[in-house]
């Protein structure tokens, strides 16, 4: 929660080598004055964990994959900086007594558990990690007080931006924009010999490759509908995915008299990043200002969901709610990885979410145990349908 004026906000950065983290490094290097690293985690990159590690003079640091437990490069950590390993290092940062701000950017599901206990602990939660309400929203969000959980995708933070000081007047729409991701106007056909290398060329946006490949399906737009019906209390019917190819306008949020009220800006995240760090304030910008007068013209369209059938995916489980959600980012991940790694097409990934979807039974998301155990299920479906695909 926000800090008294006269002291910096104690951060702990979950996933610091990832895109999202080294650019949250970034701005708490720039507002040194204001922000101290306190912590921080990586799943296996030591290396550059040690050196954020030694610039920011941490007090503790996670690596999560155990089998990096004996990197020799961890014994140049600074003195005194506490070490943790294994999955369950995140739920022990983020409810340390000298951390006042999670940013929690792990990437997938796996960042579920330290949402919860950061809510729990009653901490600022700047949450990068969407997964988390995809799979938890209907945990996740009673545990959240007003002002708690600030989102850190940009479209997120453009919306929950627009809605500042709106709270009591009602929203029509919300305009969710898209760049339309590395192939926009293709054909299905014209999908189906895409490669992992293709899929990593995002026009606008540097993410890391789970994202970047979830951008060309437009899962990541599917996921984030899911999420900002968690975040914002709007049903999907009243989200509405919007292509804006210069990647200029971060999202839009039209009220019940017709007036629209969007969020523009660079397309740096570190802007969203800081803002969920400084909220309700504003702080110097991190990046270069856009110039608007050298922009030509804005233009808008509407994704095809027929040709994209991972948004198509995400409406139906977003809709049906309860698990479906879970099933949905579970089956996703583990296609994604198998399309990184050239074990499927790029069409199949789409194909191998919906066999996840057709074949569970929905139930109500109720606890984290019961989630994790629909995940569990989700992934291992998920593996056998690939090896399905393989010997067809």
């Amino acid at each position: 929660m926000p800090q008294p004026d006269d002291s910096k906000l104690r951060v702990a950065i979950l996933g610091c080598t990832g895109s999202i983290g080294r650019q949250a490094l970034d701005v708490c290097a720039q507002h040194s004055d204001l922000l101290e690293v306190v912590a921080l985690s990586a799943h296996g990159k030591t290396k550059e964990l040690v050196d954020a590690a030694r610039t920011h003079h941490v007090a503790c640091v996670a690596v999560t994959d155990s089998s990096h437990a004996t990197d020799p490069i961890l014994a140049e950590l600074p003195k005194g900086t506490e070490l943790l390993f294994g999955a369950d290092a995140l739920a022990r940062i983020v409810v340390r007594d000298d951390v006042d701000c999670v940013l929690n950017a792990v990437v997938g599901a796996a960042g579920l558990t330290a949402s919860y206990e950061t809510l729990r602990s009653g901490k600022r939660l700047a949450l990068a990690n969407k997964e988390s309400l995809v799979v938890g929203g209907d945990v996740l969000m009673p545990l959240a007080r007003p002002g708690q959980m600030l989102p850190v995708d940009s479209e997120h933070s453009a919306i929950f931006q627009c809605l500042v000081g709106e709270e009591r007047n009602p929203i029509h729409a919300i305009w969710l924009t898209c760049s339309g991701g590395p192939f926009y106007g293709r054909t299905h056909d014209e999908l189906a010999g895409i490669t992992a290398a293709d899929a990593l060329r995002h026009p606008t946006w540097s993410m890391g490759p789970k994202i970047t490949i979830d951008s060309a399906t437009l899962m990541n737009k599917g996921l984030e509908r899911i999420e900002a019906m968690h975040l914002f209390g709007v049903p999907m019917e009243q989200i509405t995915v919007l292509i804006q190819r210069e990647s200029k306008i971060h999202s839009m949020v039209e009220y019940e008299d017709g007036s629209v009220i969007a969020q523009l800006g660079a397309s740096d995240m570190r802007i969203p990043i800081q803002y969920a760090f400084s909220y309700p304030n504003r702080w110097d910008a991190p990046c270069s200002r856009v110039d608007f007068r050298e922009i030509a013209s804005l233009s808008f369209g509407a994704p095809d969901m027929e040709t994209f059938r991972c948004l198509a995916l995400a409406e139906r489980a977003g809709i049906e709610g309860g698990t479906y959600p879970c099933v949905l980012n579970a089956a996703n991940e583990v296609a994604v990885h198998a399309f990184l790694n050239d074990e499927c097409s790029f069409t199949d990934i789409a194909h191998l979410v919906e066999g996840a979807l057709d074949a569970h039974v929905r139930e109500e998301a109720e606890s984290i145990e019961q989630l994790r155990d629909v995940d569990a299920w989700a992934r291992s479906f998920t593996a056998h349908a690939l090896k399905a695909l393989a010997r067809s």
